[in-house]
């Protein structure tokens, strides 16, 4: 099995190979999902502007929306709708980065980059740490680190069958896009995802040193660092008071006395970051507007997949952890370190499936007890076995060498998924098209709105365009996003029948009045909603014109 005894310091030399590999894994992952956005921003037709992000574009625009806002206001109002409200949100990440922005002058473009080269750098240096506290043996600490950093699933399988028996169509596209668990991704295109995946190790580690040395210090401080996660990412408390408040049960269960440290730890580790939860679940639950927001997440329809799906996404290290999990009794065969990788990855997975339309979130972090568990397996079971059947057959290899072959072959196996992710995001970017880029008409109308409009005026445009105006023009967007944006359906089709030319004028009237609109904004994303123009209305007055794109200021309300 992995060896989760307490470890020998380590030499010199060895501490010395050890910090090379960390770092040289840490500049090698950055330079690599570097690479994508460097070509987005050299292969820029001179029309366009590559607008700095290639996935999830619609969560962007609202992240981007908190860091115009936060810029001018401790608190603000959720500018991707058009209901009025109040400012009354707040994101810790979201708020530093602005302050940051504030304070250098830095754009978004290269403020993103830092902190994505910032984010994915502390989750390695944290993951390595982590992985010290629990696996002894050097070699294996290694493999459970990169297999961790670059370990991807089986939807490399559904990619092939895309090219060759579904003619194009990529069966079930969130086995392989689903980013929670998969640390490449994460640091390629969700650093705040890696943030957070990052605090939750090192939160861990914090709570696992102190138990160590009895210590309840550490507990203070992992309470502090979970205070700062929950303030720009509260789903993950649920995963660090789930998750420690077992490893406190199954411990007294199997010692058969009250083990008070665990126990202060765990209360010392609420106490201390429960406000975010609370504050969230008040806005969410008194607030009309947050609360509409909360509601709309089923909208995405991203939910953690079926166990079966859950084994495509994270491919062979789980179904190594599933065919030589060894469970959690009897609890007394168990010593602390392995009971408490046991516990996370045991409750993590019962976590994932919480009835809770952000149960994908609890999918962060997730893979570091099960590569940990994966490498156990092959240790353990897998290799032992090999050998044995070598040895029948007159081939003797010793456990240990088999165990070492088999985590390299296993290396190998797990990169095909992540290699695919990355070089579509080429293939993607070659398009030179929505959403990644916008044509350089349309960022200058969006700069006349920043620099005339007021921000509470209200910007009806396409989905494509509107998920960038809070961020660019600082004004609010009509529609923006699935969850952000109340009643987005209805919002949708709003749209889409105001640049029908079948649609009467009193219908459009009637939206634009009941939403209070200010600003139509016409370019090639709304032309390709339909054929109404709205320069041949008296509804309208063009107040900028460029050759893609003319905006009109509502004038409707003077009629």
């Amino acid at each position: 099995m992995v060896d989760l005894r307490p470890q020998p310091p380590l030499n010199r030399q060895t501490a010395r190979q050890e910090r090379l590999l960390v770092w040289s894994v840490i500049l090698g992952m950055l330079a690599l999902t570097t690479l994508p956005y460097l070509y987005g921003y050299l292969s820029c037709p001179p029309d366009k502007q590559f607008m700095g992000l290639m996935l999830d574009v619609p969560d962007h625009g609202q992240y981007l929306s908190w860091f115009r806002g936060f810029q001018s206001a401790f608190l603000v109002s959720n500018k991707l709708t058009p209901e009025p409200n109040e400012p009354v949100f707040f994101n810790l990440l979201w708020w530093t980065l602005a302050q940051i922005a504030r304070l250098t002058g830095l754009s978004y473009a290269p403020l993103y980059q830092m902190f994505r080269w910032v984010s994915g750098a502390a989750f390695l240096w944290v993951l390595y740490r982590l992985i010290a506290c629990f696996v002894a043996d050097i070699w294996q600490r290694r493999a459970v680190f990169l297999l961790t950093a670059f370990s991807s699933g089986l939807g490399w399988i559904l990619v092939v069958l895309k090219y060759t028996l579904t003619k194009g169509e990529l069966l079930y596209p969130l086995d392989v896009y689903i980013a929670e668990g998969n640390t490449f991704l994460c640091i390629l295109a969700y650093p705040h995802f890696i943030l957070a995946a990052a605090f939750i190790v090192g939160i861990f580690a914090l709570l696992w040193q102190g138990y160590q040395k009895r210590q309840l210090r550490y507990a203070v401080l992992a309470g502090a660092a979970a205070l700062i996660l929950g303030l720009h990412h509260a789903y993950d408390l649920i995963i660090l008071y789930g998750v420690w408040g077992a490893f406190f049960l199954l411990t007294w269960l199997r010692e058969r006395r009250f083990p008070r440290h665990l126990f202060w730890s765990e209360v010392l580790l609420g106490l201390i970051s429960s406000g975010p939860a609370l504050y969230a679940v008040h806005l969410t639950s008194t607030d009309p507007i947050w609360a509409e927001v909360l509601d709309q997440f089923a909208n995405a329809g991203v939910y953690t997949p079926d166990p079966f799906h859950l084994l495509i996404l994270f491919g062979l290290p789980l179904i190594i952890v599933a065919s030589t999990w060894t469970g959690l009794v009897p609890l007394g065969n168990l010593d602390d370190r392995s009971l408490f990788i046991c516990t996370w990855f045991g409750v993590g997975f019962l976590l994932n499936y919480i009835p809770t339309d952000f149960q994908i979130h609890m999918l962060n972090g997730w893979q570091v007890p099960m590569m940990i568990l994966a490498t156990r397996g092959i240790r353990n079971t897998i290799a032992p076995a090999m050998s044995e059947w070598l040895a029948s057959r007159r081939r003797a290899w010793l456990p240990e060498r088999v165990s070492q072959y088999l985590m390299i072959l296993l290396l190998i196996a797990v990169l095909p998924t992540n290699l695919y992710l990355w070089s579509w995001r080429f293939v993607e970017l070659r398009r030179h098209d929505y959403p990644y880029y916008l044509y350089r008409d349309e960022v200058e109308a969006l700069n006349w709105l920043d620099q005339h409009a007021d921000p509470s005026d209200v910007v009806l445009s396409s989905l494509t365009i509107g998920q960038y105006v809070p961020a660019l023009g600082g004004n609010t967007a009509f529609l923006a996003h699935w969850a952000q944006t109340v009643n987005f359906y209805d919002k949708r089709e709003r749209v889409e029948r105001f640049f029908d030319a079948a649609v009467s004028d009193d219908e459009r009237i009637e939206t634009l009045r009941t939403f209070n609109v200010s600003y139509v904004f016409y370019g090639p994303a709304e032309r390709a909603l339909g054929g109404y123009d709205p320069g041949r209305s008296p509804l309208f007055t063009e107040v900028f014109s460029s050759p893609h794109v003319k905006l009109y200021a509502v004038q409707v309300y003077s009629q």
